[in-house]
């Protein structure tokens, strides 16, 4: 009697059912391993004509599949040569969780057949089905022949713990390519010199850190940064600068008692209007030459020899972009309607700042006070905007311009600032 085939269950990353990289019957090869895998050593021994028979393709198919997934890390292939220089079966381990150890390759190479084919009969030492293959008696067990030892080998094994096999599943789906991939694109996107990076050399430097200086840098970046800009420096490393250098673990190790983590806060709130004057009232970073264009807009003036209203407006333009770099990013992400990180202090220190009407009066106060420091005004379809609170006595125009610069003054007090009113930032 012909013994039933015996067929193994089959197992497969499962990262890769997503991957946009999968074609044709690849998922269909990789179970097909899985299926002819040795129970020995955990690889595949199997010529490709009878995977194609199975899966009822070409050769040329399988072997595309085979080659597509060891390019994407899938399986592992191992070339075997023929002493006789022939064509031969190569060996395939579908790669799960980890290398496998060493000697994994190695133990059963003596006793290889042309291939693992657990789908096969049985060796024929084993009794058919159905006929008992004897009971245990009480004598003595037979002698330990000279073969190699049963492997213990722990990718083919399940641990008898499963809190400890999910933890252990955990740290390695941090670690995966994919993974690592993903931090990489989520950190580097909020270094300041993205766009101007190097990619290859901020991913070399990425995968050369080890997993607890990688998930240190996630962690203290947003604090460099914070740390950069209260010095009042505007020039950033490049990222891998950044990663070699490991920059972050200069930072002190305790953060003061009072300070707190910093939070996104919604374009035109107290906290994001209470940035936005906070870093105008910083001296403005040295200012590059305007483009011939530019300066011909803000060299027009009108009949009286004054500034033009394009012209101002051009000023106030490159200003911005280029003096107060931080304010200008903030005016383009509420455009795409994106908050802005801010820190405890200045949250605590807008607090109290109240809603202008952009149309009043006292609006028109605050646009005034822009144009004389040569700040850009927030141009917005706004019909409020959040600014310090205003003493105002009778309203009267003069007055309104006082009250508001009286206004700025103390914030800046807050801020630790000292200003006078002739300052232009």
């Amino acid at each position: 009697m012909t013994a039933a085939p015996h067929y193994r269950l089959s197992i497969i990353p499962g990262w890769i059912v997503t991957d946009a990289r999968l074609k044709g019957k690849d998922l269909q090869v990789l179970c097909l391993l899985g299926r002819h895998t040795s129970n020995k050593d955990g690889w595949c021994r199997r010529s490709q004509v009878k995977m194609a028979g199975e899966l009822t393709c070409s050769r040329s198919t399988i072997q595309a599949s085979l080659d597509r997934l060891v390019d994407m890390g899938v399986i592992e292939k191992r070339i075997v040569t023929s002493p006789d220089g022939r064509d031969s079966a190569h060996r395939y381990r579908v790669i799960y969780d980890r290398e496998p150890e060493s000697f994994a390759n190695s133990a059963w190479d003596d006793e290889d057949g042309e291939e693992n084919d657990p789908t096969g009969t049985r060796d024929s030492a084993t009794p058919p089905a159905g006929i008992s293959a004897g009971g245990a008696d009480s004598g003595q067990a037979p002698p330990a022949g000279s073969g190699p030892a049963p492997i213990n080998y722990s990718n083919l094994t399940t641990p008898p713990n499963p809190e400890e096999r999910e933890r252990e599943r955990d740290g390695e789906e941090e670690e995966s390519p994919k993974a690592l991939e993903k931090r990489l694109r989520k950190w580097w996107a909020g270094w300041p010199t993205y766009t101007s990076d190097s990619e290859a050399n901020v991913r070399r430097e990425w995968l050369g850190l080890t997993s607890a200086q990688r998930k240190a840098c996630e962690e203290r970046t947003p604090d460099y940064i914070a740390a950069v800009k209260a010095s009042a420096r505007t020039i950033f490393k490049a990222g891998a600068t950044y990663l070699a250098e490991r920059a972050w673990e200069r930072l002190p190790t305790e953060a003061p008692a009072d300070a707190g983590r910093a939070a996104y806060a919604a374009p035109f709130t107290k906290p994001w209007c209470g940035l936005r004057l906070a870093e105008q009232l910083q001296p403005m970073a040295p200012l590059p030459l305007m483009s011939r264009l530019s300066q011909m807009v803000a060299d027009q003036v009108d009949e009286g020899g004054s500034p033009t209203k394009a012209a101002l407006q051009e000023l106030a333009s490159h200003r911005l972009r280029h003096g107060w770099r931080r304010v200008y990013e903030m005016y383009e992400n509420a455009r795409a309607g994106r908050g802005t990180k801010i820190s405890p202090a200045i949250v605590a220190k807008a607090d109290d700042f109240r809603s202008v009407k952009i149309d009043s009066p006292l609006g028109d106060a605050w646009r005034r006070m822009h144009e004389r420091r040569g700040w850009a005004w927030p141009e917005f379809k706004l019909e409020y905007l959040c600014f310090p609170p205003s003493e105002i006595v009778s309203g009267e125009w003069v007055e309104l311009d006082d009250a508001v610069e009286q206004a700025l003054a103390r914030f800046a007090a807050k801020l630790g600032m000292e200003r006078d009113n002739d300052h232009a930032a």
